[in-house]
């Protein structure tokens, strides 16, 4: 009959901290070479893999879930009550966008552990939005950021320096300091794009990322899958590449945001015609998806809330300016509505 004592060494069995993979049972240097070369570099990332994802490593499906169970017991990743896993939610953290009205629409902010996607037409401030919360991120937490520093994957080389030093300046930052906190890479294919992403837990953990953005998430996977036989090809690469985003976000607690590009059907004649790319496979893992759209010509922009686990469809209006994401005075709404 086990007593007290035992059942507490076997808690402190379950909940015992590993600090590098080599320390988690079962994993020698050889197979923590291997895991590292899969892009296993941290106990958070290999606490969110799968047997099938560790099968290159040359292990027994029983010796993966081992270790896969030990990395989640490590940080914690179990089966916990509803009044635990709320109180795990008070972890959860905000950011600013710079616009109170676009965080009011998202309740408060993007939400870190999630992905959210932003979708449109080019020129509706997509890549605008990502400068902007690149520079909001290494606010403190009371000014709406979140104390750390940026991963930037960049497809379609819309990233811009001069643009994030504007931004930084008009907040009072200084903007070496800021460019500092942003790790860069420029993905070249899609291939490349989920590489980078799959080796990118140890970067994330050394640099304190509270931030990941894919700058655009289907650009490349858009001009190398052509035509419906490469269709399924295509879909399950996005799949497999917006779950380690996913898996990634939840590890380091970090916002996740993807931007994304449109098609239009020109046999919809009622509604939007425009449709984001990835079709369901994005829909259903991106948690929250926001629709940007040009108001006109000017600096506004209508940001839609298309899709949230728990928030309601709403729109909101912001502009940008030279200073960044703003909102738009009651003056501009005033003269936009009557220019409708």
């Amino acid at each position: 009959m086990p007593t007290d004592t035992d059942e507490q060494q076997e808690t402190e069995t379950t909940t015992e901290k590993y600090a590098f993979i080599e320390d988690l049972p079962g994993v020698g240097p050889a197979t923590a070479q291997k895991l590292r070369e899969l892009g296993y570099h941290t106990i958070e990332s290999l606490a969110m893999a799968t047997i099938r994802e560790l099968e290159p490593v040359g292990i027994s499906e029983k010796k993966a879930l081992q270790v896969i169970q030990a990395a989640r017991s490590s940080i914690g990743v179990s089966f916990i009550r509803a009044d635990q896993l709320l109180k795990q939610r008070q972890n959860v953290a905000r950011l600013s966008t710079g616009s109170k009205a676009l965080d009011k629409l998202v309740d408060g902010g993007l939400e870190t552990q999630t992905i959210t996607e932003f979708y449109g037409e080019y020129g509706c401030g997509k890549s605008q939005v990502c400068h902007q919360i690149c520079v909001n991120v290494q606010l403190p937490i009371e000014k709406g950021g979140l104390n750390g520093g940026v991963l930037y994957v960049d497809t379609e080389n819309t990233f811009r320096l001069e643009r994030i030093v504007q931004m930084s300046t008009h907040l009072g930052l200084d903007p070496e300091d800021v460019v500092k906190n942003i790790i860069y890479a420029e993905a070249y294919t899609s291939d490349h794009q989920m590489f980078l992403l799959e080796n990118a837990d140890e970067i994330i953990k050394a640099n304190n990322i509270k931030l990941i953005i894919i700058d655009s998430l289907t650009a490349h996977f858009r001009s190398e899958y052509i035509g419906r036989e490469m269709l399924a090809s295509r879909q399950q690469k996005l799949n497999k590449h917006m779950h380690k985003l996913t898996a990634l976000a939840r590890a380091f607690n970090a916002v996740a945001v993807v931007t994304n590009q449109v098609m239009a059907k020109p046999d919809q004649f009622f509604g939007d015609a425009l449709h984001p790319i990835g079709g369901n496979i994005v829909g259903h893992t991106s948690q929250t998806r926001i629709y940007l759209r040009r108001a006109s010509h000017g600096p506004i922009r209508i940001a839609r809330l298309v899709s949230s686990p728990y928030l309601p469809e709403g729109e909101e209006i912001l502009k940008v300016t030279e200073n960044g994401i703003e909102d738009v005075s009651e003056e501009e709404k005033e003269t936009k509505s009557r220019g409708r």
